[in-house]
């Protein structure tokens, strides 16, 4: 028998605590960037080297990735490791194996024996997946599991991060307790999020109704209707294209006072593309803003071309996941602290107290109307408050794209072992 030796990476103090604490589950609520995902592939790789069967579950196939490279990275370094590409498994020189699997059809994580199981994320996989498939996998070799996972609202991960049952063990960590992270980007984090979204993503915060994005709307529900231009104050417009659907939703605020107030809305759908702008010059000209924002993808880059051509002072808004991520933060910051007075229109309102977010495979978060509702008059207002900020009068008659990608550094970053 030949003896190996396997130096792993080095865990930072927390990670070292849940890592070599006896208990058989633990749960791990943690901030983003503390460091769950290498230490649930360190737990991996170590049961694979003691010749035990370990599994590592991810809500879907493309975030299992995050862990299938962070394994490989640990595996390929091993003498004697066999890497099965197709399969995303590894067996190590003993017996053992470690095995990627994708939570998004539970039916497929039965018929198993394990002896240890790591659900990354599992506040975003269904309950069902663990009580039906992976918890009667682990009984007949009493195998252990480590639940890891930013929270996300009041779920079933919330549940188990409380229980409080002999062979259960619980830890939270904010993103400040991995040493690695510097303190000037939480900082930066925590005055440009909303409080919500700060307080789960960084401090690891189980906060009921975590999906909802905009706080104090009713609140905010504070401005007066407009029927045209106020001498002697500034107005900009922002643009939501729809047509069958969806609607087009044209927001005028007015600049002129301590913080930004909706003065006028329109909201309508199911008319020519040439009515739209002809009802978007109406409201035009009893308003002059200095700055339209209009939405440019589909059905907007021929429309804002005409207003170009026409003379308005349009400024095309490209429409990403991150220039959007950026745009509705902005305005749920705003709510947040207040800084925004809107119309107490019931329209607008159930919008935006129903907005909702949601994380992505990448792990970048996603904004979305909830199910079955329209969110035309959130990005509507959205795009006018973003240009209270990224435009200007002299932008007047010019057409300029916006493209800011704010999760660049994060990728970057995420390439980084220790971080």
């Amino acid at each position: 028998m030949t003896n190996l030796t396997v130096e792993l990476p080095p865990l930072h103090p927390s990670q070292k605590t849940v890592f070599e604490a006896d208990y058989r589950f633990k749960t791990l609520a943690c901030g983003r960037r503390w460091g769950k995902t290498r230490l649930g592939s360190l737990k991996c790789v170590t049961i694979g080297l003691c010749g035990g069967r370990a599994w590592w579950v991810a809500p879907s196939y493309p975030m299992s990735n995050v862990g299938w490279r962070l394994i490989k990275q640990l595996a390929v370094v091993i003498p004697g490791t066999e890497l099965r590409q197709s399969e995303r498994s590894i067996i190590f020189p003993g017996g053992g194996s470690v095995q990627i699997k994708s939570a998004d059809k539970p039916d497929s994580l039965r018929g198993e024996g394990l002896d240890y199981l790591v659900m990354d994320e599992c506040a975003f996989i269904k309950e069902d997946a663990w009580s039906e498939a992976l918890r009667p996998a682990l009984a007949d070799r009493k195998g252990g599991a480590l639940f890891i996972s930013t929270p996300k609202g009041i779920n079933w991960f919330f549940r188990i991060h409380n229980s409080g049952a002999d062979d259960w063990h619980h830890w939270s960590f904010p993103t400040s307790d991995n040493p690695y992270i510097d303190a000037a980007e939480i900082e930066t984090a925590k005055t440009s999020l909303p409080e919500r979204i700060f307080r789960q993503e960084f401090m690891a915060e189980f906060i009921d109704d975590a999906g909802g994005v905009f706080r104090n709307v009713m609140q905010c529900a504070i401005a007066e209707p407009q029927e045209a231009a106020i001498d002697g104050h500034s107005y900009i417009m922002g643009v939501d294209w729809g047509k069958h659907n969806d609607f087009t939703v044209l927001t005028i605020l007015d600049t002129t006072g301590e913080i930004p107030r909706q003065a006028h809305t329109d909201r309508f759908n199911q008319i020519d593309y040439t009515l739209q702008v002809g009802r978007l010059k109406a409201v035009f000209d009893r308003f002059k803003p200095f700055s339209i924002i209009a939405e440019r993808n589909s059905m907007g880059e021929p429309l804002i071309e005409q207003m170009a051509r026409d003379g308005l002072p349009v400024q095309a808004f490209t429409t990403t996941n991150a220039t959007k991520g950026q745009a509705i933060e902005a305005l749920a910051l705003a709510f947040e602290r207040q800084e925004i007075g809107i119309l107490n229109d019931p329209v607008t309102i159930g919008e935006l107290q129903a907005y909702e977010m949601e994380r992505l495979p990448s792990g970048m978060l996603r904004y979305n109307a909830a199910a079955g509702m329209h969110d035309d008059t959130v990005m509507s207002l959205a795009l006018a408050y973003h240009g209270v900020y990224a435009a200007s009068p002299a932008a007047a008659g010019q057409t300029v794209e916006v493209d800011i990608d704010i999760y660049k550094s994060d990728r970057q970053r995420s390439r980084l072992w220790q971080r």
